[in-house]
């Protein structure tokens, strides 16, 4: 049994991991970290917690925690993560790290788009990007992962086999990307409250999300070439889910089938990204509560152009549920080990 610890477990996202790692037949968690409910019962924060979990609320010592515990999710604000992790943590236990601190590689440019300082920066080269599909030989021996953003996720997994390909001019790729408010996390904002965010769309971070330099990243090493994108992203009302919308030049032409033999090369055997039949876009409310990536695509003829979608439930595949993905190839197990979660209708 592997014993689990989670620092941040109030958030959504640590609360989603408490709800998949309770079903998980091989895990048991040994900590509910957080800072604001210390030594509160964690079901009294939670109401669906009620007669499922009696623990209460303990802090974020992660050095004792390091003791304890064969992995420890942080779930956290960035900058936490990397303050007080250390080499006597990493060589007791495990860490996937749900923030941003060690996704990018340069430090500089970290600092640039985060606006603070990096507090453990000779961890960086070492710590793995957590994309499942992609870095799996990797994850397997790491002992740090950088678990990814949820927009990343979402937009790296559907542009992914076209960048690796060369199939695409990378220098035209746009995305356009919509997200419900839970990706905003769980504080209390003016700008998310219900009357602000009901029946109502807008975009948010244009020119200056901060996901912008980790896709650009990921998309780098794929393509092999340096990548600059237009990233765009939308706050919709509703609860969970993103939609990713991208579009790029194509090299050359191209036919439906071409593209759908691409795309089976680097996914027909990955249980959770589902490539969808033809004409078919991907929508948020057939992912909702699960671990899978719907990607598709269409080519415009007209304008001799690709348009690349994917939708994942931003709490899960785009957060916890990728987590604990990276914790079952790190500990051997079967990748959907505790994470078979059915998309929740409607």
């Amino acid at each position: 049994m592997i014993k689990v610890g989670i620092i941040g477990s109030t958030g959504y996202a640590g609360q989603e991991l408490v709800r998949i790692l309770l079903q998980h037949p091989d895990a048991e968690i040994v900590w509910y970290g957080s800072r604001s409910y210390i030594d509160k019962k964690y079901s009294d924060i939670f109401g669906n917690m009620f007669q499922l979990v009696d623990d209460v609320c303990l802090g974020e010592n992660m050095d004792e925690l390091a003791d304890k515990a064969d992995v420890i999710f942080t779930a956290t604000p960035q900058g936490l993560c990397s303050s007080i992790i250390n080499e006597d943590i990493l060589s007791k236990t495990k860490v996937i790290d749900l923030s941003a601190d060690f996704r990018i590689k340069d430090v500089e440019t970290y600092e640039k788009w985060y606006g603070i300082e990096h507090k453990s920066p000779e961890f960086i080269d070492e710590a793995v990007y957590g994309l499942c599909e992609i870095n799996r030989d990797d994850i397997k021996k790491a002992r740090l992962i950088a678990n990814p953003g949820c927009y990343p996720t979402c937009s790296t997994l559907s542009i992914y086999p076209m960048a690796k390909e060369g199939l695409i001019d990378m220098n035209t790729v746009i995305i356009d990307a919509k997200s419900g408010a839970s990706g905003a996390g769980r504080g209390a904002k003016t700008a998310n409250l219900y009357c602000e965010v009901n029946e109502s769309i807008k975009a948010y971070g244009v020119a200056s999300h901060r996901h912008t330099p980790e896709i650009e990243e990921q998309l780098s090493y794929a393509s092999g070439e340096k990548v600059l994108i237009n990233f765009t992203p939308h706050l919709v009302p509703m609860n969970r889910g993103i939609l990713a919308t991208s579009y790029a030049t194509l090299k050359e032409k191209v036919t439906y089938d071409d593209v759908k033999k691409v795309y089976d090369k680097y996914y027909k055997d990955e249980y959770f990204v589902r490539v969808l039949e033809k004409d078919v876009c991907p929508e948020t409310r057939w992912v909702e509560g699960s671990n899978f990536v719907d990607v598709n695509f269409k080519i415009d003829e007209r304008t001799n152009r690709i348009i690349m979608m994917g939708a994942i439930d931003n709490v899960v595949k785009g957060a916890a549920g990728q987590a604990v993905q990276n914790m079952n190839i790190m500990f051997g197990l079967d990748e959907n080990t505790g994470l078979k979660l059915v998309p929740m209708f409607p």
